[in-house]
């Protein structure tokens, strides 16, 4: 259920927190950067080629309580 908003240049996705849905998020920068490789494909293809990796650091930020002012936990 990952999407693209545009208003921050990046990817959202949803991740469940003790029953309560939060929101991740990465820019597109950071994924470039991240995978060059890919670089040619689409930001929403590129975040869905790698969704595993990236869900499992997003549950390092969440373990460790790294959320930002909104509460969204931002991969860089």
């Amino acid at each position: 259920r990952e999407s693209w908003l545009a208003e921050f240049d990046a990817v959202a996705f949803p991740a469940l927190v003790n029953g309560f849905q939060v929101t991740c998020a990465i820019k597109r920068d950071a994924l470039q950067a991240r995978y060059p490789q890919d670089a040619s494909e689409q930001v929403l293809s590129v975040f869905r080629s790698h969704r595993w990796d990236l869900e499992e650091e997003a549950e390092a930020l969440i373990r460790q309580n790294e959320e930002d002012d909104q509460g969204w936990y931002w991969l860089s």
